[in-house]
């Protein structure tokens, strides 16, 4: 059995399917695959369109069958969970801008025009999309300007095919999407399929269940003069970014949990609402089986029973203390397997030390930890594209230059605790160390300098008033002039 890469490999020696019929075979499995639902349902999790909405409440006819409740209350109440977490590990690493550092001054700049703050807010999104969706993608690509820029793909848009088993090379990559056009002057859907490889990309259109080619180009063209030179990247201009190594996306490790809680809080609503506080017992007129039977106490919350005559009732009791129990183990759970932090624990009720709040964050560091090996990975293989621009544009080969990226993690901390740390220091380590510490410090040269304009305006200061800071004359008044 031939693999893809293989087939790939002997397109033009005879292989056994054209490349056409190997893009629509991968497409089609593509768009039925599980990895692709769970992509989908990642994102619609996050914006809290929970399956419970979907969920019409169910009651049991006469013949013992569900059907939907239309005359009792259907409340369906979704929580928003993955938001909270995904936000959370996204906040926790990307909400404060990440540093290229490397030794080398000019590059270095470079560096800093390219990952300015427009992009940093891009790749707090790309992180966002890494946590929902197990993959995230990145197209370098040319503006109109001439500028390299990097756009952000919808990864459920996104086919990889991967060259080896780690998923750390591409072979070729296939993205697919719907565009809105008019057909004798009727807005319809179209569905385009691009297919890119080192030799360029070919852009195809689905026409009556097959694709047609629409265009064939190279990845960009270079404008010299008033002609244009078409080339191609060494490599596919496309980055991904991993949640983590199997590329498993968080609502897939939690959505049991927030099915159940979001189906218990419905129930229990719904029972608040309508059900009362006692059923009714008639004596003396009964039904015309079990069937029925069940479907007055479904429905009606009446009893029909044979008997001497008269009514009563019967009490109901919910049982909240279970209910209880089980919402908060379920909430537990929750931010446990998706490794985030409960911000209602009792545990955040009184101010936690420093350590206790390490402690307290201790899950999400560590799924921080594992993301950020894989952004870094990414990033990695950004700079590659990076440098063959420079290489291109500057005549300035920078591939051997080592960058580290620097993520500078949002940690929540005892302020008070870390204040009198940073004023104990004092002596014991460098000034610029204590005030990068500092928690109210967001930019720490900037800081420094307001300290030396301070410092010297109040030895101006003690100059105006005839005192001396100077070495010698420490603390004391000038000497009055002689007679």
């Amino acid at each position: 059995m031939e693999t893809l890469q293989e087939i790939l490999e002997n397109l033009d020696a005879n292989a056994p399917m054209t490349l056409e019929e190997i893009i629509q075979a991968e497409v089609s499995d593509w768009e039925r695959s599980e990895e692709r639902k769970w992509m989908i349902t990642g994102k619609r999790y996050y914006r809290i369109k929970n399956d419970i909405l979907e969920q019409r409440r169910k009651t049991i006819d006469g013949d013992g069958r569900l059907v939907t409740a239309d005359n009792l209350a259907d409340n369906r109440i979704p929580h928003g969970f993955l938001r909270k977490l995904v936000d959370q590990k996204a906040g926790y690493l990307l909400s404060k801008p990440f540093l290229p550092k490397t030794e080398q001054t000019a590059y270095q700049d470079e560096l800093e025009s390219f990952f300015g703050d427009g992009f940093k807010r891009l790749f707090k999104n790309v992180g966002k999309d890494a946590v929902n969706c197990g993959k995230a993608w990145l197209h370098p690509y040319y503006t109109e300007t001439g500028k390299l820029a990097f756009m952000r793909l919808n990864p459920e848009e996104c086919l990889p095919i991967w060259k080896d088993a780690a998923h750390t090379e591409l072979s070729a990559f296939i993205r697919t999407y719907e565009i809105e056009g008019y057909v004798a002057k009727r807005k319809q859907t179209v569905k385009r399929v691009e297919w890119w490889d080192v030799d360029g990309v070919r852009i195809f259109e689905e026409d009556t269940g097959k694709l047609r080619l629409l265009e064939k180009r190279n990845h960009l063209a270079v404008v010299q003069g008033n002609a244009e030179n078409p080339l191609n990247w060494e490599r596919i201009p496309f980055v991904c970014f991993k949640y983590n190594s199997e590329e498993q996306p968080l609502i897939e490790l939690i959505k049991r949990q927030v099915d159940d809680y979001d189906k218990q809080k419905s129930a229990n609503s719904n029972n608040l609402e309508d059900l009362p506080n006692s059923i009714y017992v008639v004596k003396n007129y009964s039904g015309q089986g079990g069937g029925e039977f069940r479907e007055n106490i479904a429905r009606f919350r009446v009893a029909f029973v044979d008997g001497d005559g008269g009514v009563d009732t019967i009490s109901l009791d919910l049982d909240t203390e279970a209910y209880k129990n089980h919402m908060e183990m379920t909430r537990k759970d929750i931010f446990e397997f998706g490794r985030g932090v409960d911000t209602q624990s009792d545990k955040f009720a009184s101010a936690p030390s420093g350590v206790a709040l390490r402690s307290l964050y201790q899950d999400l560091d560590l799924d921080c930890n594992d993301l950020e090996s894989e952004l870094q990975a990414g990033l990695q293989q950004l700079l590659w594209f990076i440098d063959t621009h420079l290489a291109a544009a500057t005549g300035k080969d920078y591939s051997e230059e080592p960058v580290t990226f620097i993520f500078n993690r949002d940690v929540l901390i005892n302020e008070s605790e870390a204040i009198t740390d940073a004023s104990n220091s004092t002596g014991v380590i460098s000034r610029e160390t204590i005030v990068a510490n500092h928690p109210w410090v967001t930019d720490t040269k900037e800081e420094l300098r307001r300290i030396e304009a301070e410092e010297q305006a109040t030895l101006d200061k003690m100059d105006d008033y005839g005192l001396s800071a100077k070495p010698g004359g420490e603390g004391n008044a000038k000497p009055a002039a002689p007679d």
